[in-house]
């Protein structure tokens, strides 16, 4: 018998069970929505059960609409066991496509025709799902709901004649939302973009539409053409907490330092190689004419660089080799020169000391930040720590970095003006 790592030992399942359709909560960005996901026909409707369900992970409630031309690449059952309701695909005296008794917060047409797109454009309502579509547009003119559409073509069909459709819905207030490029299609984005877009749409967080820098991760510095100095931190907070705030509707700015763990490839982010270009990039961010809600510093930036780094390469085998260091200058300095009136969120960490000498410290430093998030070294593993957000207002233990996002944004809210 194999011993491949790929062999299964006939072991029960060891994880924690939950309901057959049940899903397990990611977060409660659509906590008590109600969303409409109208499915038309192209190939890409075969991933909606999984759309469904990712959506229900941001505790929204969905109900499925799907075209007869649907059908050929997604089965009805598979929609309704994954929104755990009826499927529309006919209308009845119920008029379920005027959603009276129940308005939907948002419609999202995921994948969107041409031809869906061209009937919603010109008023087309023939069918149940163009009928259905029509109406939420009209309730999307009277500012009861929202629709998103994921248009999804050939390249061939992408004419003047699409362009006008999609430029007059997108004037009526109607969400386009961008296609994934490849093999000279409009594909169907990945559902964590469509799974963010919905939140976006729906987001009523006082940071919405907000632009806030976020920096992580390590800053290195060279010590010769091929090494350099860098510190352990992977900048996975930052990316949490861009990710956040992206999904309450703010325009984050991610800034990670070369050597931070991959964010996802939906979240928009700049990387950056060194600490000089670390220090560039604040600066320029912070005297943008754009100007910035706030700015959040949770990269861990070098303290210290070689005085005299090397444009060549070292020559290895040395029996010993001496680095002369120098301080870098602190960015955040910089920072409040350029940008006085600027809030902004620090991060300390401290090791060997106490949960009050850390407090202590972290309240010191509300002469400079309207929240400091502080944490004790022997308090971070396996990639979790534990943290305290600071504030005028008190101190707040949290535990693991998508709670500590979380609790920073809350904080945020209600401290920025």
């Amino acid at each position: 018998m194999s011993t491949g790592f790929h062999d299964w030992d006939l072991q029960p399942p060891r994880s924690t069970p939950i309901g057959d359709h049940e899903v397990p909560l990611d977060s409660s960005h659509l906590q008590g929505r109600r969303i409409a996901l109208v499915v038309t026909g192209g190939i890409a409707a075969l991933r909606a059960p999984d759309l469904v369900r990712a959506l229900r992970r941001r505790g929204a409630e969905v109900t499925a609409l799907c075209s007869e031309q649907a059908l050929q690449f997604v089965g009805s059952q598979a929609l309704e066991w994954a929104t755990c309701r009826p499927l529309i695909t006919s209308l009845s005296w119920r008029a379920e496509h005027l959603s009276d008794a129940e308005p939907f917060d948002a419609w999202l047409v995921a994948p969107a025709t041409a031809n869906t797109i061209a009937k919603l454009a010109v008023g087309i309502a023939d069918t149940p799902v163009s009928a259905a579509l029509a109406s939420a547009l009209g309730r999307l003119e009277r500012g009861q709901t929202r629709l998103l559409l994921a248009p999804t073509l050939h390249g061939s069909l992408h004419t003047s004649v699409f362009e006008s459709h999609a430029r007059r819905l997108a004037q009526l207030g109607v969400d386009l939302i961008a296609p994934r490029d490849a093999y000279g299609k409009h594909n169907l984005p990945d559902i964590p973009v469509l799974v963010a877009c919905v939140c976006r749409a729906l987001a009523v967080s006082p940071l919405r539409g907000r632009r806030l820098l976020v920096t992580g991760g390590p800053t290195p510095v060279p010590i010769d053409a091929v090494r350099r100095l860098v510190n352990r931190f992977s900048g996975r907070l930052a990316t949490a907490i861009a990710e956040e705030l992206l999904l309450r509707g703010a325009e984050p700015q991610l800034l990670l330092g070369e050597g931070s763990a991959p964010p996802p490839s939906w979240l928009p982010h700049r990387s950056v190689p060194s600490y000089d270009a670390y220090r560039e990039a604040v600066l320029a961010a912070v005297s943008a004419p754009e100007k910035l809600a706030a700015a959040i510093f949770s990269a861990a930036v070098a303290d210290y660089r070689p005085c005299r780094p090397l444009e060549g390469k070292i020559a290895s085998g040395q029996p010993s080799l001496c680095l002369e260091l120098e301080p870098t200058e602190k960015v955040i300095g910089r920072v409040q020169a350029v940008a006085p009136q600027l809030p902004m969120v620090t991060f300390k960490v401290l090791q060997g000391v106490s949960e009050e000498e850390l407090l202590s410290e972290a309240r010191r430093r509300l002469a400079q930040a309207v929240l400091v998030v502080a944490n004790r070294a022997e308090e971070v593993r396996d990639g979790e720590q534990i943290a305290w957000l600071v504030s005028a207002a008190g101190a707040v233990r949290v535990e693991g970095k998508r709670a500590i996002a979380v609790a920073l944004v809350d904080q945020l809210e209600r401290l920025l003006p």
